[in-house]
């Protein structure tokens, strides 16, 4: 690979770039992520990750390394640097670096990394077979709606699901669903009504999630917000998750069993058709 990445004011060679083995991001995972795509050209959703990601930062306690004005011409410049015209940019901000301990002052310098994943985005062969998925025991720490790099758990229920066959899991928490390992969960009843869970510190408040429901109002379907059981999605008509790398993506099986037909439904792929056209036309081109 030959990336140039973003580092602390920098443009660097991938191969280049290091982050000191102090830095807290590294011994505590103190530190918050965010990841925009980019389709032709555009960036998708840009204005929710940046409220999200000084929400995050403000729950840490963590400056803002950049004016806001800056971070969006990084986000530009990183694309073209690297000539994403489809994939990914994400960027990591961490408290910053100090000698290992539990308690830090209350400033420090973060430590704030960008970089690009080049993706056919909208070559996602998911959206045409759906996503096949299984429920395990919530085990998260309680602040999920903080967007922050502690992803051990998740990406040890997933790949240990990926190995039993499952694309993905959904994580459990007192007998309700709370979201996927890295996606936000919905369902749409028997009688045609969109359900999600309700926003919480339980699950994050995805960027995607806020969109499509929009979307949904939009197109006057019914939506409502509020827990719901794996039973109750396994009843369902039809479910999809939503997230920025894979937008809307239909699910049918849940622990093996199927979810309407077992095939991709009419509503996840309305979504997502129109949410790719909204956002084609109101995505920033990262050549301005």
């Amino acid at each position: 690979m030959d990336r140039t990445v973003y580092l602390n004011g920098a443009w660097v060679a991938e191969g280049e770039a290091k982050v000191s083995i102090f830095d807290r991001g590294f011994l505590f995972a103190d530190a918050i992520y965010e990841v925009t795509a980019v389709i032709q050209g555009k960036l998708v959703d840009y204005p929710g990750h940046v409220a999200r990601l000084k929400r995050s930062l403000g729950a840490l306690g963590i400056a803002m390394p950049v004016a806001e004005e800056v971070l969006l011409e990084l986000h530009k410049q990183i694309a073209r640097r690297n000539g994403v015209e489809d994939g990914l940019i994400y960027l990591q901000i961490s408290r910053g670096v100090q000698d290992r301990d539990f308690v830090f002052p209350e400033t420090m310098e973060p430590t704030f990394v960008m970089f690009t994943q080049k993706k056919k985005v909208l070559d996602n062969p998911k959206w045409k077979t759906g996503l096949s998925v299984k429920t395990v025991a919530e085990g998260r720490w309680s602040d999920r709606q903080i967007k922050t790099v502690q992803l051990l758990y998740s990406s040890l229920r997933k790949t240990e699901a990926n190995r039993e066959g499952y694309d993905d899991v959904l994580f459990v928490e007192n007998g309700h669903i709370t979201e996927a390992s890295s996606a936000n969960f919905h369902i749409v009843t028997q009688e045609g009504v969109l359900v999600t869970r309700d926003l919480s510190n339980a699950l994050l408040h995805g960027i995607t999630r806020g969109s499509i429901l929009h979307l949904a109002r939009e197109a006057e379907l019914v939506v409502e917000e509020r827990a719901f059981t794996p039973q109750e999605a396994k009843s369902a008509s039809e479910a999809f998750v939503t997230s920025a790398t894979s937008f809307v993506t239909p699910v049918v099986r849940l622990d093996g069993e199927k979810i309407g037909t077992g095939e991709t439904g009419p509503v996840s792929g309305k979504l997502l058709e129109i949410y790719i056209r909204e956002q084609l036309a109101a995505g920033i081109p990262v050549a301005s």
